[in-house]
């Protein structure tokens, strides 16, 4: 449960105003006598605002006490009510002293948030059933009296479907704040009256990440709004005197916030107390179901009981750190700790229990330390006092983080939803409204700018869109989208790869199902020859390869004691010419790879690391695919289709030839994935990364079939390193046929990142600049210094898409 003390009423939940001027009993039964004491007391219906007729009220019902603490609903409401009213109503409280209003009666008090309060007050022992039934009539008279018509529904706990179903509400919200069912006491017939709420909700919130994933799937219609934060609020905490209340008490001080209920980990508490009695630990808030007696009783634990919100950035002044100490259990499972931020905003290093909401985002981006046991938790406090301060950086990258969240944006994102989901359901025909995301921020004209419209940039960008429903901005600064995938017709109409063949292979099912959304598929199995000594010959190097090279009729077990015949072993692989010599000797290698490689890398291969060849292997039998994954096909249509319908999410926009740095400032972003080299990011600050590059000669051929095999390898003197024909490829029927020369140089747009070891001694450089940009996703080949094939691509892409979705 998300939470922190409103705590000046000590846990309270049934306190009743005995000032008559502060609160009005309804008495259900008697009309006369409802208005005589409507009209004697100084609080009339005439006191409340005038209801807008263009602006509904809303009517909350609530399993919380307003007074008790102040926490979400609290943010959320007072905000509402600067613009409409509200009419928070209580569960009720029971009392045997009602034998003036035996039908119930209604408490009113208007808040200084400016929110009604609205108490029902039903006589003890009535069943379940006759309590819903007084608190229909008691609502009843509430909306007839206070000329309730046009309002808004809004649920925070479920068993208030029992006494609300005559409502008629132009929009129903149900804000999920926690997993009530899995709380100490739960009803029984809690999870059957959530099912109810869901059907007649028009929109479920979640108050946190896990869970928004535990109720996806039970409303078209849920949307993610963790725990915000008043940050002017915690933030005094920074600059404040400390209350004097608990100056008594020696440094270091651990301090926590909030009810003490099951959701505490007592045992975690009174080890850390054990294990470092010089630390002091500062309790404070109300103790609720469970028996104060069993809390841990140390000299340096002070329990100081419930203060007011407004007084705790004074004792967060005085604290040299925040703890969340939770338990892992069921009450536990789906809590988004509203005071995570914060403790943040305080100025505080935090340590917490690995509870899912607060490991991600807080854990995974280092703002929070995490923490299980008694050893693991003294030490990450211990650390967390010593290096989560200003001078480490820590504090900005807090701050930077604070700045996205606020309780202001998340109310007026949900506002954005109600309207729109009672324009949906209005007999006027309304505005085309764009589906609404899922978590939201609005405060930028979009939340993602996706620097690159290549497979990186494009699987994150719909992934943002159709999963997260973010707005996005893809850029490239070519004229094209699909990266160096793009295909198109060329002059004469045959389907061409503009950059090269790509050929389409993975052995990830994953990644072969997401991109299937996108496309039919061609199936398509790869061959390449190679042109050694006046053949063609197969490649990779099989046992057809050897018997046509040497006039051999070796078999499978005769050829792989040949390729151990020739072979010269290496203690120790460490370039490319080790990996192939090892395989296959000195001949082969002169043959097949040396030159080769030497065109396409400018290298020498005894100048390459180990994994450029790595990837190309040796066979005994007569396989001549060039590739063995489980997925191989191409795109029906082509890749660029595939990309085409890829970003036609109407949450993406995309902008061709354009540079992102002319944008940046006239298109504010929340957040940028970026895909492009990662030197240029940084403006080569430590120098320039070197990539391989290509030329391209296109010609076309009039004649249907240009070459035996879809690419020929010429790996001799020829400038080029290989021909392909593409309609082998594409499947195309055509009368004329297209192919491609590669021509590799240094120069140019970056292809292949150059693996050395001195290049990934820059590379780190970059890195490290990369980790500490915050707002910056760095994705794909080019902005992460490495060879990825295509399906490699795509699933660093989605990986990076979950990383992002969980603290977005």
């Amino acid at each position: 449960m998300s939470e922190h003390n409103q705590i000046a009423h000590n846990g309270s939940h049934n306190h009743i105003s005995a000032n008559p001027a502060e609160s009005t009993l309804l008495n259900s039964s008697k009309t006369e006598e409802l208005n005589a004491s409507l009209v004697n007391l100084s609080l009339t219906a005439k006191s409340f605002k005038l209801a807008n007729k263009e602006t509904p009220d809303l009517v909350c019902l609530s399993h919380l006490r307003w007074k008790f603490v102040y926490q979400r609903p609290q943010h959320l409401l007072t905000r509402c009510a600067q613009g409409q009213r509200v009419f928070f109503i209580e569960e009720p409280n029971f009392s045997s002293d009602l034998e003036t209003a035996p039908e119930g009666k209604l408490e009113i008090n208007l808040d200084e948030s400016g929110v009604w309060v609205i108490v029902p007050h039903l006589k003890h022992g009535l069943s379940q059933e006759q309590s819903n039934a007084q608190l229909a009539v008691l609502i009843d008279t509430l909306f007839t009296e206070q000329q309730i018509s046009k309002y808004i529904c809004w649920y925070y706990t479920p068993m208030a479907i029992a006494f609300t179903r005559q409502l008629q509400p132009l929009a129903t919200v149900y804000d999920c704040m926690d997993e009530l069912s899995a709380f100490q006491g739960a009803p029984p017939a809690l999870k059957s009256y959530e099912a109810e709420l869901f059907r007649r909700a028009d929109l479920v919130f979640t108050g946190g990440q896990t869970l928004y994933e535990s109720k996806a799937k039970q409303h078209p219609n849920v949307y993610a709004f963790p725990s915000s934060v008043d940050v002017a609020h915690f933030a005094q905490a920074r600059i404040v005197a400390e209350d004097p209340a608990q100056a008594h008490i020696p440094h270091p001080r651990l301090g926590f916030y909030g009810v003490i209920d099951e959701r505490m980990d007592i045992e975690l508490l009174a080890g850390i107390a054990d294990a470092r009695p010089d630390w002091h630990l500062v309790i404070i808030g109300p103790v609720v179901k469970i028996d104060p007696a069993t809390l841990p009783q140390r000299e340096n634990i002070h329990y100081l009981g419930a203060k007011d919100y407004k007084q705790l950035p004074a004792y967060l002044a005085g604290w040299d750190l925040a703890m969340l100490p939770f338990a892992h259990n069921e009450s536990t499972r789906f809590i988004s700790p509203t005071k995570t931020p914060e403790y943040l905003a305080a100025g505080k290093p935090v340590v917490s229990t690995s509870i899912r909401d607060v490991v991600r985002p807080y854990g995974e981006t280092r703002l929070v330390r995490i923490a299980d046991s008694v050893a693991e938790f003294v030490t990450a406090a211990e650390q967390a006092m010593q290096e989560d301060t200003s001078a480490s950086g820590w504090l900005s990258r807090v701050d930077a983080f604070l700045e996205q969240i606020s309780w202001d944006r998340t109310w007026a994102s949900m506002m954005k939803l109600i309207d729109s989901a009672i324009a949906a359901k209005s007999d006027t025909p309304a505005i085309s409204i764009p589906q609404a995301p899922s978590v939201i921020t609005r405060d930028f004209v979009f939340d993602y700018l996706i620097v690159g419209a290549g497979f990186s940039g494009s699987v994150i960008a719909e992934r943002l869109a159709s999963q997260s429903g973010k707005k996005v901005l893809v850029v490239d600064k070519r004229n094209h989208i699909g990266g160096n995938a793009y295909d198109c017709y060329d002059d004469h109409g045959v389907l061409i790869h503009k950059y090269g063949p790509h050929i389409f292979h993975t052995n990830s099912r994953e990644v072969f199902e997401y991109l299937s959304r996108f496309t039919q598929w061609r199936a398509y199995e790869h061959r390449v020859l190679a042109s050694v000594d006046g053949q063609l010959l197969p490649i990779p190097i099989n046992l057809d390869t050897i018997n046509k090279l040497y006039g051999m009729n070796l078999n499978s077990f005769q050829v792989e004691d040949f390729f151990k015949s020739i072979a010269e072993p290496k203690e120790y692989i460490r370039t490319s010419e080790d990996v192939v010599l090892s395989k296959v000797g000195r001949e082969l290698y002169e043959k097949f790879f040396r030159g080769y490689t030497r065109k396409q890398w400018g290298l020498d291969p005894s100048e390459l690391d180990k994994s450029v060849i790595a990837r190309i292997p040796t066979r005994i039998n007569r396989d001549n695919r060039y590739f063995t994954d489980t997925y191989q096909a191409m795109p029906l249509h082509g890749f660029t289709r595939m990309f085409e319908n890829m970003l036609a999410h109407p949450n993406i926009k995309v902008m061709l030839n354009t540079d992102y740095r002319e944008i940046t400032t006239a298109i504010p972003c929340r957040e940028t994935v970026y895909t492009g080299p990662v030197d240029e990011f940084f403006e080569l600050r430590y120098g320039k990364l070197p990539y391989r590059s290509l030329d391209f000669k296109h010609e076309t051929h009039n004649t249907q079939v240009f070459q035996p095999a879809p690419v020929i390898n010429y790996p001799n003197e020829h400038l080029y390193t290989r021909v392909t024909e593409f309609k082998y490829l594409t499947g195309q029927e055509h009368h004329k046929t297209s192919i491609v020369y590669e021509f590799p140089k240094a120069e140019g747009d970056p292809y292949y990142p150059v693996p050395r070891s001195e290049n990934q001694e820059i590379y780190k450089k970059y890195k490290a600049l990369a980790d500490a940009t915050p707002g910056v996703y760095f994705v794909g080949r080019l902005a992460t210094y490495k060879y990825y094939n295509m399906d490699q691509c795509v699933a660093q892409a989605l990986a990076v898409y979950k990383q992002i979705a969980v603290k977005a």
